[in-house]
């Protein structure tokens, strides 16, 4: 696909080594990874809050970063930013989990359940502090293709249709919409009937000043309630994929007439509904086809290039290692992506896509646009051993340790084997 016409028409507003498209958690820690490295960053957002579904999305819970059997998997700016979230706002950590790793093994889970907004705003903190420049309400529409290398991004805001060039291109938008409209190889997938809003009423109000903590003002109205595995999906029901404005809007509709349905069998004098979700609650969008897919099926296994380990979040004892492979195609030598994007097959894609990983995937790619540039290296081929040892200065878990391994590896999500996950796509 050819879009290097665009630059003959635009004026370049302005250059940088990295341009970060998408101000999810994935993007703000590749945004802050490569900037604190000293390469001119730009991080685009089409909305005015950071965070995408963790904050927007109102899905505002750091899942479980342990094994279920009191060994911490995940670090790096998760472990950071579960622990930041809980400063100001919730904290909502387990007793075990409050001063760190537990001493004594426990089936408690290190989660924490934050306010969304203040979130927001600390991440708007960490950006600010890293040096790099963001740009909110700004869409990115079009990367500028060279062949198959990205010049540059095309973007729409208050101040029009304006060009800015970079090195390299890092796709965060969860749904790899930049990436799709330059070419690159993408696969699309399935959403199911859920959707949540945030709501008050006289009884919840009354239990947060009976705890003394604000959050219990809060409770979930739902419109599809559907979990990530498809129970109860209805039949009538269609599976979005959330990559037209007709699928998007009609996923709207259904819901907020569902929820208007509940409200009016309820007194409008006991409630009412504080925040509606931002943007479309979909997890699983469309992801690039990367050199590498991660599968059910690659449970406790290591990986020569892994990034990071990390845990199921809703099981206990699997054990993965993100390949760096997910986020890069060999084809392609400028370009990355991280968080929901990255490629996973089935329920190795729903691995990827939860808040800890997408941090330390979105780290381990602003770490890596960093040394790519620095070594003049395409983003794919880059110094794998360099990268790792950089993540592990800054507390990531590269290889999980063997002895968390358990003796019996077999691996089942909600009644299917890894073989038919894996070969079904779930």
């Amino acid at each position: 696909m050819e879009h290097i016409k665009y630059e003959k028409y635009l004026t370049v507003k302005k250059k940088y080594d990295v341009i970060v498209c998408g101000g999810g958690v994935a993007g703000v820690a590749a945004a802050v990874s490569s900037a604190k490295n000293g390469l001119s960053t730009l991080l685009l957002e089409k909305s005015n809050i950071l965070g995408g579904l963790g904050t927007l999305g109102l899905i505002n819970l750091f899942v479980p970063m342990c094994n279920g059997r009191g060994k911490q998997i995940i670090f790096g700016l998760a472990e950071k930013w579960l622990r930041k979230s809980a400063e100001l706002g919730w904290d909502t950590i387990p007793f075990e989990w409050k001063n760190g790793e537990p001493k004594e093994e426990t089936k408690v889970r290190y989660i924490q359940r934050y306010s969304p907004t203040i979130f927001a705003y600390q991440l708007t903190e960490e950006i600010t502090k890293s040096g790099a420049d963001i740009l909110f309400d700004c869409m990115a529409i079009d990367p500028v293709m060279e062949g198959n290398v990205c010049r540059g991004v095309i973007t729409e805001s208050k101040g029009g249709t304006e060009f800015y060039g970079c090195r390299i291109l890092i796709d965060t938008t969860g749904d790899c919409d930049v990436l799709r409209r330059g070419g690159i190889p993408c696969e699309n997938g399935e959403n199911f009937f859920s959707f949540f809003t945030k709501m008050v009423d006289l009884e919840s109000c009354k239990k947060a000043v009976e705890m003394g903590d604000i959050r219990y003002l809060y409770k979930d109205l739902s419109g599809g309630s559907i979990n990530l595995f498809g129970d109860g999906q209805p039949d009538d029901i269609p599976r979005w994929s959330g990559l037209s404005a007709e699928n998007v809007t009609d996923y709207i509709v259904r819901n907020h007439l569902l929820i208007l349905e509940k409200l009016k069998n309820s007194d409008r004098k006991t409630r009412d509904i504080v925040t509606s979700p931002g943007m479309p609650q979909f997890r699983t969008t469309c992801h690039i086809r990367g050199d590498y897919s991660l599968k059910l099926s690659d449970a406790y296994r290591h990986f020569h290039d892994s990034i990071c380990a990390i845990n199921d979040f809703e099981h206990r004892d699997h054990l993965f290692e993100i390949p760096f492979r997910c986020l890069v195609r060999s084809d392609y030598p400028n370009i990355i992506t991280a968080g929901r994007s990255a490629d996973g097959t089935g329920y190795g894609w729903d691995l990827l896509r939860v808040i800890p990983p997408a941090i330390l995937t979105g780290q381990a790619a602003g770490e890596a646009v960093s040394l790519a540039l620095k070594t003049g290296k395409n983003i794919a081929e880059l110094d794998i051993k360099a990268l790792q040892n950089t993540l592990e200065k800054n507390d990531v878990m590269i290889h999980f340790p063997d002895e968390y391994i358990p003796e019996d590896r077999t691996v089942n999500i909600h009644g299917k084997n890894a073989a038919e996950i894996d070969g079904g796509h779930m």
